[in-house]
């Protein structure tokens, strides 16, 4: 297994977590992550390598997945400056138009180059779904790449040491006992963070959702009416926004905004809470009535989605507090 620590931007206290548990590979997309993981484990460069960033690749990553055959070349010409060898993964595009040689074409010619190259290894194929076009691993869908490892083996009599077949949207065929011939590599980030696969989005037994978390405070309470009054225009984005008409609301003004996160991909704890738009620096929600449920400086808490996740861990405003549970 791939530990995809992208989307919690590779901070220590939870890169500590994977060495302890000693997973197979540390990946993320970003080499500034990557430079700042100390580990013995192989690390992972996720993303295709930038033609401008060969040289920083080599000497911060033990492998990177790769496409193009003249930042191959590249990588082989880098690490031979720097006395190194450098694996990579060939990625194969199956359909989701990602990245990847689209699989109808010809490999044979890349893979010939690559094995002559002195100071890259050929570790394997790979291939990603789900990421752009949604497309969902399947049988059928990961048959292309399992001929295309079978003609490579067979075609150069060697035997490839990794098939990475995916992401966090393969488990679903695990879950029902589906294992696709020859595939032995998984990255996997969504699942460990969120404790759900991402194909259907549905929760994995014995994983946790609300690993992550998120606290806003109350800044301002006020009972006013749902719709805005006045010529509409556009608001701070530009946007034309629409308003429904639901009558006086305890409208809620929260101490997070548009620059940290998008209020679409939180989920409320509280289920009667409704979000119901975002600026800036503040989101607007409304809150039960009852009871005198909430009041100024109550905080809200939120499980997140990996998008959610991705931009609070990224954005400098938001504090991160890390609690160590045995």
């Amino acid at each position: 297994m791939m530990a995809v620590t992208k989307v919690f931007c590779a901070v220590k206290p939870l890169t500590d977590v994977l060495r302890e548990e000693k997973v197979d590979f540390i990946a993320d997309s970003r080499l500034a992550n990557l430079e700042k993981v100390s580990t013995n484990i192989e690390k992972v460069l996720l993303r295709l390598v930038s033609l401008h960033e060969v040289d920083r690749t080599v000497n911060v990553a033990d492998m990177s997945l790769n496409s193009e055959i003249e930042v191959i070349r590249a990588l082989d010409h880098a690490a031979s400056y720097y006395g190194k060898r450098h694996s990579i993964i060939l990625m194969i595009d199956i359909g989701d138009l990602r990245e990847g040689i689209f699989y109808k074409e010809r490999v044979h010619d890349i893979v010939s180059e690559v094995l002559k190259m002195k100071n890259i290894i050929l570790r394997g194929i790979g291939t990603n779904l789900t990421c752009f076009g949604a497309i969902i691993p399947t049988e059928q869908t990961l048959k292309k790449l399992i001929d295309i490892t079978t003609d490579i083996e067979e075609s150069f009599q060697m035997e490839l040491e990794i098939i990475s077949g995916g992401n966090s949207s393969h488990l679903h065929l695990l879950d029902r006992d589906i294992h696709i011939e020859k595939v032995n590599n998984l990255r996997i980030g969504e699942a460990l963070a969120l404790g759900r696969e991402t194909a259907f989005g549905n929760k994995i037994d014995e994983l946790y959702d609300d690993v992550f978390t998120l606290e806003a405070d109350i800044i301002e309470l006020k009972r006013k009416p749902s719709l805005p009054e006045g010529e509409p225009g556009m608001d701070a984005f530009g946007k034309r926004p629409e308003f429904t008409d639901l009558g006086v609301l305890n409208r809620a003004i929260l101490g997070i905004g548009k620059q940290d996160v998008d209020f679409y991909e939180l989920i409320p704890f509280d289920k009667n809470i409704r979000l119901l738009g975002s600026s800036s620096d503040h989101i607007i929600a409304s809150v039960p009535f009852e009871n005198g449920n909430y009041k100024i400086g109550d905080v809200l808490k939120f499980k997140l989605t990996y998008g959610s996740l991705l931009s609070l861990m990224t954005s400098e405003y938001v504090e991160k507090v890390y609690v160590k549970t045995i």
